[in-house]
């Protein structure tokens, strides 16, 4: 983004939570001060340079800024590092995500099972660019664009899940209200069900919908998934068990099975579940 030619969002905010993230954006900084330095360049003439103002220039150097790549492309080319610069982007996008979504994508990039169920949304897995967007931006207080847009592109990149060879079974138990909201405008709802349905038809996943009509079930206390892995280990959370908290005791992966199963029993099947998608589509 740029206001009167000049690029006034290199990058994403760093977590101080996620201590990882800042050591590799911190030894970044340094690496990019030392080589601005090195040269003869004020920070206002770098900045000037890059199209960056010279305060979020001071902002990335000092490690309070996560940048994006372009940023470190520019300045590899304006500091005539060679690539060295340029190569850092390899680390970067490492931490460039918030800590609890690299977790969640890393172990959904291992498991060889996965379940979930949303009792609210639409699974972070199955979201388009617009609906995700649209979600986060509803938050309150408010996420700032900036936040929002690393969001969305965190939540995104999950997705590559699908892409996976040997693909993982994955199955998905979605609440039909959650389906009838037009969150975004019709447009972009219209698109979010012809998303379900192209994953819906995946020969490893199995999408199906709790309808309205479904007077109660095992699922009413909140959002449930369960990863199981190559090793036979499992892990597990649900908001409405064990504080919200992921779990791998034997005992209570026993007991958000047996949940999900249940929920999996009382919901349409896969087949009945794309013919309402499809219905719902034709309304829209």
């Amino acid at each position: 983004m740029s206001v009167g030619g000049e690029a006034v969002d290199p990058g994403w905010e760093v977590d101080p939570d996620d201590e990882w993230g800042v050591a590799v954006i911190a030894t970044v900084g340094r690496q990019l001060k030392l080589r601005r330095e090195a040269v003869g360049m004020r920070a206002a003439e770098f900045g000037e340079a890059v199209g960056y103002g010279e305060d979020l220039v001071y902002k990335i150097e000092g490690g309070k800024r996560i940048p994006r790549q372009e940023y470190l492309d520019r300045a590899d080319e304006v500091l005539g590092a060679g690539g060295l610069i340029t190569a850092t982007w390899e680390d970067v996008k490492k931490v460039r995500y918030p800590k609890k979504v690299r977790e969640l994508a890393k172990l959904e990039a291992q498991a060889v099972e996965i379940g979930v169920y949303e009792c609210n949304i639409i699974a972070g897995l199955l979201q388009t660019p617009e609906h995700a967007r649209a979600v986060i931006s509803a938050a309150q207080p408010p996420y700032s664009p900036d936040d929002v847009e690393r969001m969305v592109t965190a939540r995104l990149a999950r997705q590559s899940v699908f892409e996976r060879d040997p693909a993982p079974s994955i199955h998905f138990v979605l609440e039909e209200a959650a389906l009838r909201r037009p969150i975004g405008g019709t447009m972009v709802w219209r698109r979010q069900l012809e998303r379900l349905l192209e994953v819906g038809r995946l020969h490893n996943v199995m999408l199906q919908v709790m309808p309205l009509n479904s007077e109660v079930h095992s699922g009413l206390d909140g959002r449930i998934e369960v990863l199981k892995f190559p090793d036979g280990t499992a892990v597990g959370r649900s908001d409405g068990a064990f504080s919200g908290r992921p779990t791998t005791d034997p005992k209570q992966l026993r007991i958000l099975e047996l949940r999900y199963g249940t929920i999996r029993a009382q919901a349409l099947s896969p087949g009945e579940s794309l013919s309402l998608i499809e219905q719902l589509l034709g309304e829209t």
